[in-house]
């Protein structure tokens, strides 16, 4: 059976973890092989090359935004990057390989950096395209960072696993992001290798300018189009449940087990990371199942989420919140029948 898998960077941080729960749970030989991974970067990691995504404090990305030197932070960032790696010597990371990898990765980066920023200070480009672009240069350094390393453990312990750029380093040719896709599997035998796939795929769309942070999981959509497996599974660091455990206590919840697309395009509307909508929908529309698990808990079939799942009694499947809601109260007797008052209230607040 091909899946199509991805793992989030919390996961990927617990990289022990993953190789026993995700790698090797009740898997040996063949039964190895027939999955696709896509990796996000190590936790943290993308916070330090754009911004910390909680706090807003700012990475790599904005010191070439706001014309500051970047070169004392890109130093910085192979010096921690480097450190990273040591937590996986032990899984059998060649460190030497590894620590020169990312070192080369990021001296490359810089390179194209200097470019862009040269370029940027002739005031004869659109500024918006320039930081967009060093915004995507930034970003594919996490996740070739980690998928590389992943798949290095992998062949270190004797498993065939074929590490797949989609950054496009080094590569010229005006791709779109599904067309580097069908390029980069092309010539895969998926049953006599693992695929770690990089959760960043250039593009002449530019994967970022729509989804941002969010483009690990448009990847992973993309891919399980293209291959069309039987199952897509995201591997998080706790269920989806019916409420969030951390707000109400693990005890007064559990995982959903079964539900539908448009629950989850419902949830991730709100903000509750199931899977981003634009994400979802080619996987809906391809008839492509998915399945979210913990990656903590190997043994629990997690929550399956299809085109047609319908409950066998009427119930509140999830709780959840925002505090980002406003209501306004509007009261005004002539609007009743007025034709285009709902507009003219809209125009007011948008």
């Amino acid at each position: 059976m091909l899946t199509v898998e991805k793992i989030g960077g919390t996961s990927m941080t617990a990289l022990h973890d993953v190789l026993q729960n995700i790698i090797l749970f009740n898997r040996t030989g063949e039964d190895l092989y027939n999955r696709i991974f896509v990796v996000s970067a190590f936790s943290g990691v993308t916070n330090l090359l754009l911004e910390n995504k909680k706090t807003g404090a700012p990475g790599v990305y904005h010191l070439i935004a706001n014309y500051q030197d970047f070169h004392s932070a890109l130093n910085e960032l192979i010096i921690q990057l480097q450190n990273l790696n040591k937590n996986y010597v032990d899984l059998g990371l060649d460190l030497a390989i590894a620590d020169l990898f990312i070192e080369k990765r990021v001296r490359d980066a810089q390179s194209y950096l200097e470019n862009l920023v040269n370029i940027l200070s002739s005031g004869y480009v659109s500024q918006e395209g320039i930081l967009q672009a060093a915004r995507e240069i930034l970003a594919s350094i996490g996740e070739t960072h980690s998928a590389f390393n992943f798949a290095n453990i992998l062949q270190n312990k004797g498993i065939n696993a074929t590490c797949i750029d989609l950054s496009g380093f080094d590569d010229p040719r005006s791709y779109t992001i599904d067309e580097r896709i069908k390029e980069a599997f092309k010539n895969i035998d998926f049953s006599k290798t693992v695929c770690i796939v990089t959760g960043y795929a250039k593009g002449t769309e530019g994967i970022m300018r729509e989804f941002d942070r969010g483009y690990s999981e448009v990847t992973f959509s993309k891919i399980a189009v293209a291959v069309n497996p039987q199952e897509a599974i995201i591997h998080k660091e706790y269920h989806l449940c019916t409420a969030d455990p951390m707000l109400v206590g693990i005890d007064q919840c559990k995982p959903v087990g079964f539900t539908n697309y448009d629950v989850a395009d419902q949830l991730a509307d709100i903000g509750m990371e199931a899977i981003h909508p634009k994400a979802s929908k080619p996987l809906e529309i391809n008839g492509i199942n998915l399945r979210i698990k913990n990656t903590f808990e190997p043994e629990h079939p997690g929550t399956l989420i299809t085109k047609d799942y319908i409950s066998a009694e009427k119930r509140v499947e999830v709780i959840t919140g925002t505090d980002k809601v406003l209501i306004i109260d509007i009261y005004d007797p002539l609007m009743v029948g007025s034709v285009g008052s709902d507009l003219q209230i809209m125009q007011v607040f948008y």
